[in-house]
């Protein structure tokens, strides 16, 4: 698996790796300076992203979800522990179209959260089993190289891995349909109007495009694991 030459050796599967992070490297730039220019453009309603959020929640029966501020960009969120949906400080007090488009995308998951949609109650189950096998999956990998390249241990590693790559696969699902929510609500019920809403759909476009990325990134990483360790090691 390691090329030589003159006494140095290339391994070819770091080119997976290199491949992964320009993918998050591009998708991180595309929702950044999508959500920067459209954060310019400000909603004729003259509604704060917080505001349409509350009516958001209401209009759809919601009303133990309590809308607050989070330090940070993007940081947006919906914690369904607290029943809290956290907008960011370039989110709670503007007026953008990019900003109403991600209040409105974290509703969308308190609106799933309120009809116990499937996609997320699988992905909420997984999550403490998820953290665990993200945090244990790599020193687990190492430890069985240093162990004389114990197999079993490698691939119990790689086993774990796998477990963080399907998490993300399931997370897709729940981000995309948040946002189809998202653009329903806002197309219907008069929070943008006209092109605005057109507006709105690329900076969720660009934001799902994160974790597109973050999946092909994994898959990449967990190619290259399979490859490197999936099978004995070779050395001649």
């Amino acid at each position: 698996m390691y090329w030589g030459y003159y006494g140095y050796y290339f391994d070819p599967t770091y080119i997976l790796v290199i491949i992964g992070a320009l993918i998050t490297i591009w998708a991180q730039f595309r929702v950044k300076s999508t959500f920067t220019k459209y954060s310019l453009v400000y909603s004729r309603s003259g509604m704060t992203a917080s505001e349409v959020a509350t009516n958001i929640l209401h209009r759809n029966g919601i009303y133990d979800v309590t809308v607050d501020r989070v330090a940070g960009n993007l940081t947006d969120h919906y914690d369904p522990r607290s029943r809290t949906l956290k907008l960011s400080d370039s989110t709670y007090g503007s007026t953008s179209v990019a900003a109403i488009g991600v209040a409105a995308h974290e509703c969308g998951h308190a609106i799933q959260h309120n009809q116990d949609y499937i996609p997320l109650k699988v992905r909420n189950s997984i999550v403490p089993v998820v953290n665990i096998c993200s945090t244990l999956s790599w020193p687990i990998i190492l430890i069985g190289i240093i162990m004389s390249f114990n197999q079993g241990l490698i691939n119990f590693g790689i086993i774990l891995f796998s477990a963080v790559v399907l998490f993300q696969l399931v997370t897709l699902p729940v981000e995309f349909n948040a946002s189809n929510r998202a653009l329903a609500i806002l197309n219907t019920q008069g929070f943008l109007y006209d092109n605005e809403n057109a507006m709105a759909k690329k900076v969720l476009k660009a934001a799902a495009l994160t974790y597109v990325a973050a999946v092909a990134s994994s898959i990449l990483q967990l190619l290259r694991l399979v490859l490197l360790f999936g099978g004995k090691r070779r050395d001649d």
